[in-house]
This record gives C-alpha cells, sequence and structure tokens, in this order.
C-alpha cells in the first residue's frame, strides 16, 4: 500500500426523487434525512475519503446505509446528485458516456453478489468476456483468462457452464472476470453474502491473498462487521446514508467515534482483529545485560514480580532471569547475570493477533514479550491484560505481578541500588 490517492470522493450526496437539488441544499443546512423526506430520498449524503493505492478499503453498514448506492457513484452507475468521484486522477463526474467507458475499461472493475455470470457461456468464456467487449483477439483473452482461472483456485473447471458450479466456484468466476480486466480498482458489492460460512471464509482469505500478490486497490461493501474487521485495511462505518467514522478496524474497535459505532461492534470477533502492539504495556521488571543478581533481585523486589526480562545494547531483547536463580547467584557471591539468564522465553511480533496470544500465555510464567525485527523489547502483554482485552474490559492495567511464591529472603534487603536496577 502506498500514499498515492486511488480513488477520491468529495462531498457526495446522491437523492432520488422529484427535487434533489433543493434536498441537497437544505441537507447542507444541517437538515436530517428524515426532515427531506418530502422532497426526496437521501441514500448518500455529504461523503468524502480517500482510498490509497493496494488499500482494501472496506464500506460497512445495515441495509439501508447508503453503502451500494455509494460503490455505484464510484464507477458511475449512478451519477452524483453533487459532489465528484476521481478514480486514478479521472473524473468520473458529468463526463460523457464514451469517456466513462474508457476509465472503467481502464481504471475500474466490479464484482457483485449474485455472480451475473452469462448461463450459456462456460467458465473460461465468462471470464473472457470483458476482454472480448474491449476488442481482444481470441487466443489473447483465452490465454489470459486461462491465467486467472488459474489464479482463483478453478483449474480444470475452465470448460465447465455456470450451473455445473457451487456457489462459491461461481463466485470465483465473477472475481476472475474482474481480474481478468485488469483494472486498478476492484469495487466489490457484498460479493461473499450468498456464500455458505465456510465457502465465505475462503473466499475471503484468497481475496487477501490476491491483493497482497497482485496490489490491487479493493474497495469492498459489506454489512458483515466480523468480514468487515478482517479484510478492511481501514473501514468507514455508514449510517443513514452518512459515513460517521473512518479507521482501521482496532480504531473502530478501541475507540469508536459513538454510540452507534459502539454499539455495532460490541459483538465483534476481538481476538482476529485487535494485536499484540494494541494492547502491550511498557516492560517495567527489565534490567540491562549488565547488570549483576543483586540488581535484579532489586527490580523484582521493587515490582513484586518473580522475573525481569533482560536487555542489551538499543534495547535488544537477551532474555529473562528468575528470582529462584538470582537469589542463588547472591548466596554463593556470583555476579554473572548471563550464566542464569533464560533464553527461551516467548516473543511476539507487534502484529501478532490476539488469537494467537492465547496458547503462549497460558504456558508462560512471563508476560508476553513483543519485539521488533530487530529483536528489540518494544512492550510486554500480560496475561491479566490479554483476557481483559478479549473481554472488551479497560486493558491499562500497568504490568501484572507474576509472584508464584515468598523466596525473596532477607537478604534482598541488603541490596544497594549501585547495581543499575531498572524500575
Amino acid at each position: 500500500m502506498t500514499d498515492t490517492i486511488a480513488v477520491r470522493a468529495e462531498n457526495l450526496y446522491k437523492v432520488f426523487g422529484r427535487r434533489p437539488q433543493e434536498t441537497v441544499q437544505q441537507l447542507e443546512k444541517g437538515a436530517t434525512r428524515a426532515d427531506t423526506a418530502q422532497l426526496g430520498t437521501a441514500a448518500v449524503i455529504d461523503a468524502s475519503f480517500d482510498v490509497r493505492v493496494g488499500e482494501i478499503f472496506v464500506v460497512m453498514g445495515l441495509s439501508g446505509s447508503g453503502k451500494s448506492t455509494l460503490i455505484r457513484m464510484l464507477n458511475g452507475l449512478l451519477d452524483a446528485t453533487s459532489g465528484s468521484v476521481t478514480v486514478g486522477g479521472d473524473s468520473i463526474t458529468n463526463i460523457s458516456p464514451k469517456r466513462l467507458r474508457d476509465v472503467r475499461r481502464k481504471s475500474v472493475s466490479m464484482v457483485f453478489q449474485h455472480f451475473a455470470l452469462l448461463p450459456h457461456r462456460t467458465v473460461i468464456d465468462n471470464v473472457a468476456y470483458g476482454l472480448e467487449i474491449q476488442g481482444w483477439s481470441k487466443s489473447k483473452r483465452l490465454a489470459k483468462a486461462r491465467e486467472v482461472v488459474q489464479l482463483v483456485g478453478l483449474d480444470g473447471w475452465a470448460d465447465k457452464l455456470p450451473h455445473e458450479l457451487s456457489g462459491g466456484m461461481k463466485q470465483r468466476v465473477g472475481l476472475a472476470r474482474a481480474l481478468a480486466a485488469d483494472t486498478d480498482v476492484l469495487l466489490m458489492d457484498e460479493a461473499f453474502s450468498a456464500l455458505d460460512p465456510l465457502i465465505r471464509r475462503e473466499m475471503q482469505e484468497q481475496l487477501i491473498e490476491l491483493q497482497a500478490a497482485l496490489g490491487k486497490t479493493i474497495i469492498f461493501i459489506t454489512h458483515d462487521l466480523n468480514e468487515a474487521m478482517f479484510l478492511g485495511d481501514r473501514i468507514a462505518v455508514m449510517r443513514d446514508g452518512r459515513i460517521v467514522q473512518i479507521g482501521t478496524p482496532e480504531d473502530i474497535l478501541t475507540d469508536p467515534a459513538n454510540d452507534y459505532v459502539a454499539q455495532f461492534v460490541q459483538d465483534v470477533d476481538r481476538s482476529r482483529v485487535l494485536t499484540a502492539s494494541s494492547v502491550m504495556e511498557p516492560a517495567r521488571s527489565v534490567i540491562p545485560i549488565t547488570g549483576g543478581p543483586r540488581a535484579a533481585l532489586r527490580v523484582m523486589r521493587d515490582l513484586q514480580t518473580s522475573a525481569a526480562f533482560v536487555i542489551g545494547r538499543d534495547r535488544v531483547l537477551a532474555g529473562a532471569v528468575h528470582d529462584k536463580d538470582a537469589l542463588r547467584q547472591v548466596r554463593a557471591n556470583e555476579t554473572e547475570l548471563l550464566a542464569i539468564l533464560d533464553s527461551g522465553i516467548t516473543t511476539v511480533a507487534p502484529d501478532t493477533l490476539l488469537v494467537d496470544l492465547v496458547e503462549p500465555s497460558v504456558s508462560s510464567a512471563l508476560p508476553i514479550a513483543v519485539v521488533d525485527d530487530r529483536k528489540r523489547l518494544l512492550g510486554v502483554v500480560p496475561r491479566v491484560t490479554l483476557l481483559a482485552a478479549l473481554g472488551n474490559l479497560d486493558t491499562t492495567t500497568g504490568e501484572i505481578p507474576i509472584v508464584e511464591e515468598e523466596i525473596i529472603d532477607d537478604e534482598i534487603a541488603n541490596v544497594t541500588p549501585s547495581e543499575g536496577a531498572i524500575a
């Protein structure tokens, strides 16, 4: 994904009815959809957003929220009552039909909910149909179509007719047809909602794989919150024709813009949306690798923990030390931390989903360490913080003590603070 804008919508309105322009004027003055119902039906109200190249941008809302009307304005199937749309830098607002066809051929294709396949054409001919309309020779369009059919997992089905395919296969054909057109932007209107849950999940996963491989810009319409959270790099939430919030899945889940969004997301599977970076806390039970066992015990005593993370230069995580081992070294007058370093601790990347933290959290005596690609310690996810996040509770708990038993004896009270303890 880049910062280049693939699609831009500015102050879009779509009103159906007798007096659309007057309806827009009233809405711009603060009238509601209900206030203007006698003038016209406001399907989309003052929608503005940018979609970046290579982004999956999801528009989510309940039935009647305006999302399907909005997506049809992005390729000119519906004219905007007011506002503008640009695709790949080309305006599609108030342009001639011929120019609009040129923009569609070059820049934007669409996948529909109900497949829209030609029943008497084979899979390969359905996929190649758009290229045929564009004037490609038969040999070239079939070669391109076969390439895309293989890409979407329909190898061996190229010569079948639509009635011989399952629902999931039919949707793969629709997706392949859009991909064969090789446009930069792909619009998908409730594309997977007619599929069984298992097939739907497979299609979602394949779409992400295809987008990663091909770098397409995808605008995806759905009423399903979990689907939006799974697919979207960013999500626009619509209500009554208006976009009420745009943000990443984590933004919308953890910082809803209003009560409507908060209620909308309350039942989402948080474990498959939130990541380690979104719930991690500062690591406080930390000691430099140059510190000794007495310094480690001081940190553990002050923070009431039974272990401490050990870091080297630039906060690179070396491992951890445990209270029993440090105490044994103190009693033996040993000063070398490396001799008792536990290097087998659990670490995760910042983008690790919470669902993938549950098992290591249960089996680890330490909070889970979050590290970057250079193994630098970024933060920790204590077990109680993980449980709070999964239960939609306040996750600002502080690093949770992991005291297992009282083994720090009176010798620790004599530790001097000069050994480099980090509070």
